[in-house]
């Protein structure tokens, strides 16, 4: 490992603390004996920093904020060294920022049988990204970055001042956020009263109380929600450690509710007197024991297990994953056995399949002739026979419609139901044409893009079946191909599709004209206004809009010029990218798209300004709610009547994703094979299907 830099903007340390900043048992987290029972510190016996100064060149960059300048030093065998051969070993006054930076070079170089054990670079910078992301979720507050070097995005990127549930959003998915559920716990009420009454218990009493009271915070996944493996994110006292009992009472609690073979996301943040811990039962401090742990667990299971069934009413249905990936094995894939049992199968069924001529019209003489010249006619049993037709009626159809350009959409082909699957508004003069650029990287992104194309699920997107929108808030559609049913996430699609659009057409965007036009300052405020912990970080909001206004608004040549988004002068909001005709984003997500322009799009690098820039104008364009609970209260009014207009903005949203969204995904969208994780699943095959009947 040739480089590992960590960087934060603390309050530093003292030019006077660095000669002894890697002597071994040198740590400023104790102060007095008493301190080693209330240890509520990620390390206490300094011998971080030492053990690294013995196997690595340890440099340490550190500045307070009542220092001048900054101060660098190196260090060796545990003690100061000099930066240079036959120069002083003492701190050298450089420039830099408040805080401290260590960079730690040629990991191992003195001890080559610990260098041998170390893994690929890939697979440690892997483990190091994951201990980043746990903390990440546990410190919203914090905002963290990871990259490699020579990266030109970061892999992890998390705001401050934000919270577990939009940090884990961000880190995890739209698709993993929409299942979490929150719950807190504590000890139950009465559990540890004593039989004296409150006035007369003594001071032993009342600190025994004390060191038995925790509280835990739970975030984790309803029912909806199955992966392969289980993500288990567990903090005693702020320390991210293991514990295999905790783990299985959870395990044992989702038994009951998941499919087997699938697992849950558990993020679990508990907090105990630090004298009740016990942080000395593993050489790492990797698991730690406490008191009453059998107690805590049970309680905390218990907790997990009733908000589960709280939420159990919201199982509308339940699926199984027949193939892994949702992906149908191709015809070239299946063994020679599978195919001649497919074929004795057909035979048996219908052993006069081979029978083409008969006695009445064919001399006898030429009978076998014309056997062995024509081939033998196989019947199409009803499990293979694919059941779509343009003239049948969709699930659309049997419902009032409520877009007024589905009226139009519909006016010719009188036999035909409006609700067609495979008519597309679009035609063949409006075909979006990929636009010329010379930009390298523009040109490398789009190479990206056809790089990653899974060719399979590209061919069931371009000649699937539209059936129906399952669940709106959820994003969740169902799809026909061929003789098998896909279930499909149709939010991230969406957003894979708008990212490629935006790429697609670089330079040459149409614009969607607002009249009025609104303020940008207005709009971001109005985003900032609704994020919570802004204040409690201790930045003004006034101060964070200004920030984001400024940099946008410096920017706004290239983002007319590039995307289209036009911003005036006097910072009015003029005009907005259209990525797709007929199509029309959600414009009460507009003041969140602008404010998070900027701290989410790296402005640094061209290519990575134009990769995050476009993530994020496609997650304006995803047709989902703002908030979860958007779409669960729509088309009821304050007195709980249906509200006229929520409903026809629904109906018409509904519209938007069958009629433009998904011709425009079988037309355009490139799938990678990212998709096949969670969002494109197959819950039916006919074939299957006729057989199970066979058997009742």
């Amino acid at each position: 490992m040739k480089l590992l830099q960590i960087q934060d903007n603390g309050c530093g340390i003292r030019k006077d603390d660095l000669p002894i900043l890697a002597e071994r048992f040198t740590t400023s987290k104790l102060s007095t004996f008493s301190d080693l029972s209330r240890l509520t510190t990620y390390g206490f016996r300094g011998e971080a920093l030492a053990s690294i100064s013995y196997v690595s060149n340890l440099t340490v960059v550190t500045k307070t904020k009542t220092d001048t300048c900054a101060w660098k030093a190196c260090y060796a065998d545990g003690a100061l060294a000099p930066i240079k051969t036959g120069a002083s070993a003492d701190p050298k006054p450089c420039a830099g920022n408040d805080g401290t930076t260590i960079t730690v070079e040629n990991l191992f170089y003195n001890t080559p049988t610990r260098l041998s054990a170390l893994r690929g670079s890939s697979e440690e910078y892997t483990r190091i990204l994951d201990v980043v992301t746990k903390y990440a979720i546990h410190n919203p507050h914090v905002s963290f970055t990871c990259k490699k070097t020579g990266s030109p995005s970061p892999d992890v990127s998390t705001p401050s001042s934000s919270t577990i549930a939009s940090t884990i959003r961000l880190l995890y998915g739209q698709t993993l956020a929409k299942e979490l559920l929150h719950v807190s716990a504590s000890p139950k009420k009465g559990k540890n009263n004593l039989s004296t009454s409150a006035s007369h218990r003594s001071s032993d009493e009342e600190e025994v109380e004390d060191v038995e009271f925790w509280s835990a915070e739970a975030h984790f996944t309803n029912a909806n929600y199955q992966a392969k493996k289980m993500t288990f994110l567990l903090f005693i006292n702020h320390r991210l450690v293991e514990s295999s009992r905790i783990k299985k009472a959870l395990e044992a609690v989702y038994n009951g509710v998941i499919a087997k073979g699938t697992s849950p996301f558990v993020y679990l943040s508990l907090q105990i007197d630090p004298r009740a811990v016990d942080v000395n039962v593993h050489p790492t401090k990797k698991e730690v024991h406490f008191l009453n742990e059998d107690a805590i667990i049970e309680r905390i299971a218990d907790v997990v297990q009733q908000a589960l069934i709280g939420q159990s009413q919201s199982r509308v249905f339940e699926y199984q994953t027949l193939l892994t990936g949702g992906i149908a094995e191709a015809p070239s894939q299946i063994s020679k056995g599978k195919r001649k049992a497919h074929a004795e199968d057909a035979l048996a069924e219908e052993p006069d399949a081979h029978v083409v001529g008969s006695q009445d019209d064919t001399p006898e003489g030429n009978q076998e002739a014309v056997a062995a010249s024509q081939p033998a006619k196989r019947k199409v049993y009803s499990q293979h026979k694919v059941r779509t037709s343009l003239k049948e009626r969709t699930l659309d159809s049997m419902f009032p419609i409520a877009h007024p350009s589905q009226q139009s959409g519909s006016g010719e082909g009188g036999g035909e139901a409006a609700g067609s699957p495979r008519t597309p508004p679009t035609g063949r003069d409006r075909e979006i044409k990929e636009s010329q650029c010379f930009l390298k990287s523009v040109k490398e992104l789009r190479s990206a893009v056809h790089r990653v194309k899974h060719n399979q699920l590209s061919e069931i997107l371009s000649k699937h079946t539209f059936v129906g929108v399952v669940d709106a808030t959820r994003c969740l559609s169902l799809v026909q191909h061929g003789t098998r049913l896909y279930l499909l996430n149709h939010g991230a699609l969406a957003a894979e599709l708008f990212y490629q659009l935006g790429l697609r057409q670089f330079g040459n965007i149409a614009r969607i004209r607002l009249d009025p036009p609104p303020s940008l300052r207005a709009l971001v405020a109005l985003a900032v206004d609704s994020e919570d912990g802004v204040e409690s970080s201790g930045l003004k909001k006034a101060d964070v809009v200004d920030r984001i206004v400024s940099i946008v608004t410096a920017r706004r040549d290239m983002l007319q010029e590039y995307f289209s988004l036009g911003i005036s002068e006097d910072g009015q909001v003029e005009t907005l990218p259209m990525l797709l005709r007929d199509y029309t984003p959600n414009l009460d997500k507009l003041p969140l798209f602008l404010m998070r322009l900027g701290p989410q799009v790296d402005w640094t690098a061209e290519q990575a300004c134009f990769e995050t820039f476009l993530h994020e104008l496609a997650s304006f364009y995803v047709p989902e709610p703002l908030f979860p609970d958007e779409a669960a209260g729509a088309g009821r009014g304050a007195s709980g009547e249906p509200d006229a207009q929520a409903v026809d903005t629904q109906k018409a949203t509904l519209w938007q994703v069958q009629h433009v969204l998904f011709p425009a995904m079988a037309r355009y969208l490139v799938p990678p094979k990212s998709l096949l994780d969670r969002d494109v699943v197959q819950v039916a095959d006919l074939p299957d299907l006729y057989r199970v009947f066979e058997r009742c």
